[in-house]
């Protein structure tokens, strides 16, 4: 799958909090958060779960200037085979598309990452 970085609040914990806690399991990257970006505004039910439905939130925020994040140009850039594998990859925001995203939300957000932050 393809997704924008982040996961599940536990419980007690903020919308703010959880996103930097994921950042650091799954990226291992401290973020500074820099505002708000997209609260889910349209009914998505959960894959997971029945009777339930899915909210997401997207913060905008930093990685550290000099951050040891392993960055592939490539899609799926990791070992085969291995459980729980996992790469990231920048794409440059005018070669993004939805359809690059795997889950719905993800394309809702894409198209507006495109329509706040234009390129030439």
């Amino acid at each position: 799958m393809t997704k924008l970085p982040g996961g599940g609040l536990e419980y007690g914990e903020g919308p703010v909090e959880c996103l930097k806690r994921e950042c650091q399991e799954e990226i291992g990257i401290e973020v500074t958060v820099t505002e708000h970006f997209y609260t889910t505004d349209f009914f998505q039910p959960t894959r997971f779960f029945k009777n339930t439905q899915l909210i997401s939130i997207y913060y905008l925020f930093q990685l550290p200037e000099n951050d040891d994040l392993k960055i592939s140009g490539k899609k799926f850039d990791f070992e085969k085979g291995r459980n729980g594998s996992q790469s990231f990859r920048w794409i440059a925001i005018q070669n993004l598309k939805p359809e690059d995203m795997t889950f719905p939300i993800d394309k809702k957000v894409v198209e507006l990452i495109k329509l706040n932050f234009p390129t030439p």
